[in-house]
Protein backbone atom coordinates (compact mmCIF):
# COMPACT_ATOMS: atom_id res chain seq x y z
CA UNK A 1 0.00 0.00 0.00
CA UNK A 2 1.52 3.46 -1.52
CA UNK A 3 2.56 5.60 1.55
CA UNK A 4 -0.51 8.53 2.05
CA UNK A 5 1.04 10.45 5.22
CA UNK A 6 2.59 13.16 2.42
CA UNK A 7 -1.74 13.77 2.02
CA UNK A 8 -1.58 15.65 5.73
CA UNK A 9 0.88 18.43 4.11
CA UNK A 10 -0.26 21.53 4.53
CA UNK A 11 0.42 22.02 0.77
CA UNK A 12 -3.33 20.14 0.68
CA UNK A 13 -6.68 21.19 1.21
CA UNK A 14 -9.69 18.11 2.34
CA UNK A 15 -10.95 18.42 -1.62
CA UNK A 16 -7.60 17.32 -2.50
CA UNK A 17 -7.75 14.12 0.16
CA UNK A 18 -10.63 13.59 -1.08
CA UNK A 19 -9.75 13.21 -4.50
CA UNK A 20 -6.77 11.30 -4.25
CA UNK A 21 -8.99 8.64 -2.11
CA UNK A 22 -11.51 8.40 -4.64
CA UNK A 23 -9.06 8.09 -7.49
CA UNK A 24 -6.93 5.35 -6.07
CA UNK A 25 -10.26 3.65 -5.44
CA UNK A 26 -11.57 4.30 -8.81
CA UNK A 27 -8.24 3.33 -10.73
CA UNK A 28 -8.18 -0.02 -8.75
CA UNK A 29 -11.51 -0.93 -10.12
CA UNK A 30 -11.22 0.29 -13.25
CA UNK A 31 -7.94 -0.15 -14.84
CA UNK A 32 -6.92 -3.57 -14.38
CA UNK A 33 -9.49 -4.09 -16.80
CA UNK A 34 -8.22 -2.45 -19.45
CA UNK A 35 -6.79 -4.84 -22.42
CA UNK A 36 -3.31 -3.35 -23.23
CA UNK A 37 -2.04 -5.91 -26.17
CA UNK A 38 -3.38 -2.70 -28.61
CA UNK A 39 -1.62 0.40 -27.59
CA UNK A 40 -4.03 2.82 -29.19
CA UNK A 41 -7.24 1.16 -28.41
CA UNK A 42 -6.27 1.19 -24.96
CA UNK A 43 -5.62 4.89 -25.12
CA UNK A 44 -9.25 5.48 -26.29
CA UNK A 45 -10.73 3.19 -23.88
CA UNK A 46 -8.78 4.64 -21.16
CA UNK A 47 -9.76 8.64 -22.51
CA UNK A 48 -13.48 6.68 -22.63
CA UNK A 49 -13.07 5.86 -19.21
CA UNK A 50 -11.28 8.45 -17.24
CA UNK A 51 -14.08 11.21 -19.16
CA UNK A 52 -16.91 8.89 -17.76
CA UNK A 53 -15.87 8.84 -14.17
CA UNK A 54 -15.19 12.71 -14.53
CA UNK A 55 -11.46 12.64 -14.08
CA UNK A 56 -11.12 14.56 -17.17
CA UNK A 57 -12.98 17.61 -16.14
CA UNK A 58 -10.01 18.14 -13.93
CA UNK A 59 -7.47 18.38 -17.24
CA UNK A 60 -9.22 21.34 -18.70
CA UNK A 61 -11.06 25.02 -17.55
CA UNK A 62 -14.62 24.36 -17.40
CA UNK A 63 -16.07 26.64 -20.27
CA UNK A 64 -19.01 27.53 -17.89
CA UNK A 65 -16.76 29.00 -15.27
CA UNK A 66 -13.16 29.63 -16.32
CA UNK A 67 -12.19 28.80 -13.12
CA UNK A 68 -7.89 28.52 -13.37
CA UNK A 69 -6.31 24.78 -13.02
CA UNK A 70 -5.76 23.34 -10.01
CA UNK A 71 -2.06 22.03 -10.68
CA UNK A 72 -1.88 20.09 -7.02
CA UNK A 73 -5.12 18.94 -8.47
CA UNK A 74 -3.35 17.48 -11.73
CA UNK A 75 -0.15 16.21 -9.61
CA UNK A 76 -1.74 14.13 -7.36
CA UNK A 77 -3.98 12.75 -10.54
CA UNK A 78 -0.83 12.31 -12.61
CA UNK A 79 0.54 10.62 -9.55
CA UNK A 80 -2.14 8.24 -8.47
CA UNK A 81 -2.54 7.30 -11.95
CA UNK A 82 1.00 6.59 -12.54
CA UNK A 83 1.25 4.44 -9.70
CA UNK A 84 -1.41 1.97 -10.99
CA UNK A 85 -1.16 2.49 -14.99
CA UNK A 86 1.77 4.09 -16.72
CA UNK A 87 -0.62 4.45 -19.81
CA UNK A 88 -3.39 5.46 -17.99
CA UNK A 89 -1.07 9.09 -16.73
CA UNK A 90 -0.33 9.27 -20.00
CA UNK A 91 -3.86 9.48 -21.33
CA UNK A 92 -5.05 11.82 -18.32
CA UNK A 93 -1.86 13.97 -19.23
CA UNK A 94 -1.97 14.26 -22.60
CA UNK A 95 -5.57 15.43 -22.28
CA UNK A 96 -4.58 18.48 -20.48
CA UNK A 97 -1.24 18.83 -22.14
CA UNK A 98 -2.87 18.94 -25.41
CA UNK A 99 -5.91 21.65 -24.34
CA UNK A 100 -3.86 23.16 -21.82
CA UNK A 101 -3.30 26.64 -24.89
CA UNK A 102 -7.14 26.52 -25.54
CA UNK A 103 -7.69 26.44 -21.42
CA UNK A 104 -4.79 29.37 -20.48
CA UNK A 105 -5.43 31.60 -23.54
CA UNK A 106 -8.46 30.35 -25.89
CA UNK A 107 -11.32 32.36 -26.72
CA UNK A 108 -14.74 31.86 -25.49
CA UNK A 109 -15.73 29.46 -28.66
CA UNK A 110 -12.76 27.87 -28.82
CA UNK A 111 -13.11 26.49 -25.27
CA UNK A 112 -17.07 25.85 -25.79
CA UNK A 113 -16.31 23.89 -28.74
CA UNK A 114 -13.42 21.60 -27.54
CA UNK A 115 -12.96 21.60 -24.16
CA UNK A 116 -16.80 20.56 -23.82
CA UNK A 117 -15.66 17.20 -25.60
CA UNK A 118 -12.14 16.67 -23.92
CA UNK A 119 -13.26 17.22 -20.40
CA UNK A 120 -16.19 14.43 -21.26
CA UNK A 121 -13.13 12.04 -22.90
CA UNK A 122 -15.28 12.75 -26.15
CA UNK A 123 -12.13 13.69 -28.47
CA UNK A 124 -8.62 13.01 -27.78
CA UNK A 125 -5.80 16.53 -27.79
CA UNK A 126 -2.70 16.25 -28.50
CA UNK A 127 0.25 19.12 -28.79
CA UNK A 128 2.20 19.46 -30.93
CA UNK A 129 5.19 21.66 -30.44
CA UNK A 130 8.69 19.86 -31.17
CA UNK A 131 10.27 19.49 -34.86
CA UNK A 132 12.86 17.17 -36.25
CA UNK A 133 15.56 19.76 -36.00
CA UNK A 134 14.15 21.46 -33.03
CA UNK A 135 13.49 19.82 -30.04
CA UNK A 136 14.35 21.63 -26.81
CA UNK A 137 15.08 24.67 -28.86
CA UNK A 138 11.51 25.52 -29.54
CA UNK A 139 12.44 29.36 -30.77
CA UNK A 140 14.35 27.31 -33.89
CA UNK A 141 10.90 25.81 -35.07
CA UNK A 142 10.69 26.21 -38.54
CA UNK A 143 7.30 25.34 -39.67
CA UNK A 144 5.16 27.87 -41.36
CA UNK A 145 1.39 29.43 -41.19
CA UNK A 146 1.18 32.07 -44.01
CA UNK A 147 -1.69 34.05 -43.87
CA UNK A 148 -3.93 33.88 -47.53
CA UNK A 149 -6.88 35.63 -47.22
CA UNK A 150 -9.26 34.60 -44.21
CA UNK A 151 -6.88 31.27 -43.42
CA UNK A 152 -3.80 30.49 -42.50
CA UNK A 153 -1.89 27.90 -44.52
CA UNK A 154 0.55 25.22 -42.47
CA UNK A 155 3.54 23.98 -44.26
CA UNK A 156 6.41 21.78 -42.17
CA UNK A 157 6.90 18.60 -39.73
CA UNK A 158 6.17 18.03 -36.45
CA UNK A 159 7.42 14.91 -34.54
CA UNK A 160 7.47 12.73 -30.79
CA UNK A 161 3.58 14.09 -30.92
CA UNK A 162 1.94 12.33 -27.90
CA UNK A 163 -1.57 11.48 -29.18
CA UNK A 164 -0.16 11.31 -32.44
CA UNK A 165 -2.47 9.47 -35.33
CA UNK A 166 -5.31 9.03 -32.74
CA UNK A 167 -5.99 12.77 -31.78
CA UNK A 168 -8.96 14.47 -32.54
CA UNK A 169 -7.87 17.88 -32.31
CA UNK A 170 -3.66 19.37 -32.50
CA UNK A 171 -2.68 22.31 -30.32
CA UNK A 172 0.31 23.18 -33.02
CA UNK A 173 2.74 26.02 -32.80
CA UNK A 174 4.04 27.53 -36.50
CA UNK A 175 6.04 30.68 -37.48
CA UNK A 176 3.97 33.67 -38.94
CA UNK A 177 6.76 35.79 -39.65
CA UNK A 178 5.95 38.50 -37.16
CA UNK A 179 9.32 38.16 -36.04
CA UNK A 180 12.64 36.29 -35.75
CA UNK A 181 13.34 33.32 -33.01
CA UNK A 182 10.66 33.12 -30.15
CA UNK A 183 8.83 36.55 -31.02
CA UNK A 184 7.87 34.41 -34.48
CA UNK A 185 5.79 31.42 -33.11
CA UNK A 186 1.95 31.55 -32.78
CA UNK A 187 -0.05 28.68 -31.99
CA UNK A 188 -2.86 26.96 -33.86
CA UNK A 189 -5.78 24.49 -33.20
CA UNK A 190 -5.94 21.96 -35.85
CA UNK A 191 -8.65 19.40 -35.66
CA UNK A 192 -7.34 16.29 -37.34
CA UNK A 193 -9.50 15.50 -40.39
CA UNK A 194 -8.11 19.09 -41.96
CA UNK A 195 -7.14 18.70 -45.61
CA UNK A 196 -3.26 19.02 -46.23
CA UNK A 197 -2.87 16.91 -42.71
CA UNK A 198 -0.83 13.84 -42.23
CA UNK A 199 0.69 11.33 -40.17
CA UNK A 200 3.76 10.68 -42.02
CA UNK A 201 5.40 8.10 -39.10
CA UNK A 202 4.31 6.18 -36.38
CA UNK A 203 7.22 6.00 -33.41
CA UNK A 204 7.92 2.77 -31.62
CA UNK A 205 9.59 3.22 -27.98
CA UNK A 206 10.66 1.03 -25.11
CA UNK A 207 7.30 2.15 -23.40
CA UNK A 208 4.61 1.44 -25.88
CA UNK A 209 2.64 5.17 -26.25
CA UNK A 210 1.09 6.27 -29.27
CA UNK A 211 3.41 8.80 -30.60
CA UNK A 212 3.90 10.09 -34.58
CA UNK A 213 5.60 12.48 -36.92
CA UNK A 214 2.80 14.91 -38.13
CA UNK A 215 3.28 16.25 -41.96
CA UNK A 216 1.55 19.68 -43.00
CA UNK A 217 1.44 20.75 -46.73
CA UNK A 218 -1.05 23.50 -47.69
CA UNK A 219 -2.65 22.88 -44.63
CA UNK A 220 -5.39 25.58 -44.76
CA UNK A 221 -7.10 26.67 -41.57
CA UNK A 222 -9.61 29.52 -40.67
CA UNK A 223 -8.18 32.47 -38.68
CA UNK A 224 -10.57 32.11 -36.18
CA UNK A 225 -8.34 28.55 -35.20
CA UNK A 226 -5.29 30.93 -33.84
CA UNK A 227 -5.11 31.06 -30.26
CA UNK A 228 -4.31 34.25 -28.51
CA UNK A 229 -2.47 36.88 -30.97
CA UNK A 230 -0.27 36.13 -33.57
CA UNK A 231 3.36 36.24 -32.10
CA UNK A 232 2.46 34.85 -29.12
CA UNK A 233 3.20 31.35 -29.33
CA UNK A 234 6.39 30.82 -27.55
CA UNK A 235 4.47 32.32 -24.69
CA UNK A 236 1.81 30.45 -24.81
CA UNK A 237 3.81 27.37 -24.71
CA UNK A 238 6.09 28.32 -22.12
CA UNK A 239 2.99 29.04 -19.61
CA UNK A 240 1.47 25.74 -20.52
CA UNK A 241 4.68 24.14 -20.09
CA UNK A 242 4.98 25.94 -16.78
CA UNK A 243 1.54 24.19 -15.36
CA UNK A 244 2.38 21.13 -16.68
CA UNK A 245 5.94 20.49 -15.92
CA UNK A 246 5.54 19.95 -12.12
CA UNK A 247 2.77 16.84 -13.38
CA UNK A 248 5.80 15.37 -15.30
CA UNK A 249 7.56 15.08 -11.58
CA UNK A 250 4.03 14.18 -10.02
CA UNK A 251 4.18 10.85 -12.47
CA UNK A 252 7.39 9.92 -12.12
CA UNK A 253 7.14 9.88 -8.21
CA UNK A 254 3.73 7.75 -8.70
CA UNK A 255 6.13 5.41 -10.75
CA UNK A 256 8.81 5.84 -7.66
CA UNK A 257 6.32 4.99 -5.18
CA UNK A 258 4.83 1.75 -6.65
CA UNK A 259 8.81 0.58 -7.12
CA UNK A 260 9.20 1.32 -3.57
CA UNK A 261 6.14 -0.73 -2.83
CA UNK A 262 7.02 -3.54 -5.11
CA UNK A 263 10.35 -3.59 -3.33
CA UNK A 264 9.30 -3.62 -0.33
CA UNK A 265 6.72 -6.77 -0.88
CA UNK A 266 9.80 -8.00 -2.26
CA UNK A 267 12.04 -7.32 0.32
CA UNK A 268 9.98 -8.91 3.12
CA UNK A 269 8.54 -11.84 1.27
CA UNK A 270 11.62 -13.15 0.06
CA UNK A 271 13.62 -15.16 1.97
CA UNK A 272 18.13 -15.77 1.83
CA UNK A 273 19.52 -17.61 4.24
CA UNK A 274 16.37 -18.18 6.82
CA UNK A 275 15.70 -15.10 6.80
CA UNK A 276 13.59 -11.84 5.14
CA UNK A 277 15.93 -10.18 2.63
CA UNK A 278 15.13 -7.33 4.48
CA UNK A 279 17.31 -8.07 7.44
CA UNK A 280 20.38 -7.68 5.22
CA UNK A 281 21.65 -4.27 6.04
CA UNK A 282 22.53 -3.30 2.71
CA UNK A 283 19.05 -4.04 1.88
CA UNK A 284 18.17 -1.89 4.49
CA UNK A 285 20.38 1.09 2.93
CA UNK A 286 18.39 0.52 -0.44
CA UNK A 287 14.96 0.84 0.92
CA UNK A 288 16.32 3.95 3.20
CA UNK A 289 17.43 6.09 0.10
CA UNK A 290 14.73 5.02 -2.18
CA UNK A 291 12.11 6.59 0.93
CA UNK A 292 14.12 9.54 0.94
CA UNK A 293 14.03 10.49 -2.71
CA UNK A 294 10.41 9.69 -2.76
CA UNK A 295 9.64 12.20 -0.21
CA UNK A 296 12.20 14.68 -1.87
CA UNK A 297 10.83 14.27 -4.85
CA UNK A 298 6.88 14.95 -3.46
CA UNK A 299 8.32 18.00 -1.44
CA UNK A 300 9.74 19.92 -4.52
CA UNK A 301 6.74 18.94 -6.58
CA UNK A 302 3.93 19.80 -4.32
CA UNK A 303 5.68 22.88 -3.42
CA UNK A 304 5.92 23.91 -6.85
CA UNK A 305 1.90 23.09 -7.35
CA UNK A 306 1.15 24.94 -4.01
CA UNK A 307 2.94 27.95 -5.38
CA UNK A 308 1.50 28.03 -8.63
CA UNK A 309 -2.13 27.58 -6.58
CA UNK A 310 -1.66 30.55 -4.55
CA UNK A 311 -1.48 32.69 -7.09
CA UNK A 312 2.30 33.02 -8.57
CA UNK A 313 2.16 33.78 -12.13
CA UNK A 314 5.56 31.86 -13.16
CA UNK A 315 6.86 28.79 -11.22
CA UNK A 316 9.78 28.43 -13.65
CA UNK A 317 12.31 27.97 -11.44
CA UNK A 318 10.41 25.23 -9.19
CA UNK A 319 8.93 23.51 -11.62
CA UNK A 320 12.17 22.86 -13.40
CA UNK A 321 13.89 21.83 -10.15
CA UNK A 322 10.96 19.87 -9.14
CA UNK A 323 10.88 17.94 -12.81
CA UNK A 324 14.54 17.38 -12.94
CA UNK A 325 14.85 15.64 -9.08
CA UNK A 326 11.71 13.85 -9.72
CA UNK A 327 12.46 12.29 -12.64
CA UNK A 328 16.23 11.79 -12.03
CA UNK A 329 15.44 10.47 -8.79
CA UNK A 330 12.89 8.23 -9.46
CA UNK A 331 14.81 6.27 -12.35
CA UNK A 332 17.61 5.72 -9.19
CA UNK A 333 14.52 4.27 -6.90
CA UNK A 334 13.38 2.12 -9.98
CA UNK A 335 17.05 0.84 -11.07
CA UNK A 336 17.18 -0.31 -7.24
CA UNK A 337 13.81 -1.94 -7.45
CA UNK A 338 14.93 -4.05 -10.50
CA UNK A 339 18.05 -4.88 -8.54
CA UNK A 340 16.55 -5.67 -5.40
CA UNK A 341 13.71 -8.48 -7.71
CA UNK A 342 16.81 -10.25 -9.16
CA UNK A 343 16.27 -11.98 -12.50
CA UNK A 344 12.45 -11.12 -11.50
CA UNK A 345 13.29 -7.66 -12.56
CA UNK A 346 14.05 -7.68 -16.17
CA UNK A 347 11.33 -10.42 -17.40
CA UNK A 348 9.28 -9.17 -19.62
CA UNK A 349 6.11 -8.08 -17.97
CA UNK A 350 7.01 -7.99 -14.19
CA UNK A 351 5.72 -4.83 -12.49
CA UNK A 352 9.07 -3.47 -11.55
CA UNK A 353 10.37 -4.10 -15.57
CA UNK A 354 7.69 -2.06 -17.15
CA UNK A 355 8.22 0.36 -14.85
CA UNK A 356 11.82 0.64 -15.54
CA UNK A 357 10.92 1.25 -19.36
CA UNK A 358 8.24 3.97 -18.46
CA UNK A 359 10.20 6.36 -16.67
CA UNK A 360 13.73 6.86 -19.06
CA UNK A 361 11.20 9.11 -21.43
CA UNK A 362 10.24 11.47 -18.50
CA UNK A 363 13.86 12.73 -18.47
CA UNK A 364 13.52 14.02 -21.90
CA UNK A 365 10.27 15.09 -22.69
CA UNK A 366 8.90 18.73 -21.80
CA UNK A 367 12.60 19.83 -21.35
CA UNK A 368 15.55 17.20 -20.83
CA UNK A 369 17.03 17.25 -17.28
CA UNK A 370 20.09 18.87 -18.67
CA UNK A 371 17.92 21.19 -20.39
CA UNK A 372 16.29 21.84 -16.45
CA UNK A 373 19.72 22.19 -15.13
CA UNK A 374 20.65 25.39 -17.28
CA UNK A 375 16.58 26.66 -16.43
CA UNK A 376 17.24 26.83 -12.79
CA UNK A 377 20.91 27.88 -13.26
CA UNK A 378 19.59 31.33 -14.92
CA UNK A 379 16.40 31.44 -12.68
CA UNK A 380 18.98 31.11 -9.48
CA UNK A 381 21.37 33.92 -11.10
CA UNK A 382 18.63 36.42 -11.72
CA UNK A 383 16.86 35.74 -8.13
Amino acid sequence: MADKTFLNWPFFEDRHRNLAANLDAWATEHLAAIDHSDTDDACRSIVAALGKGGWLTHSAVDPQTDAPLDVRTLCLIRETLARHDGLADFAFAMQGLGTGAISLFGSDAQKSEWLSKTRKGEAISAFALTEPQSGSDVASSSMTATLDGDDYVLNGEKTWISNGGIADVYTVFARTGDAPGAKGLSAFIVPANTAGFEVAERLETIAPHPLATLRFTDCRIPKSAMIGNSGEGFKIAMSVLDVFRSTVAAAALGFARRALDESLARVTSRHVQGAPLFDLQLVQGHIADMAVDVDASALLIYRAAWTKDSGAPRITREAAMAKLFSTDQAQKVIDAAVQLHGGDGVRSGETVEKLYREIRALRIYEGASDVQKVIIARQTLGA
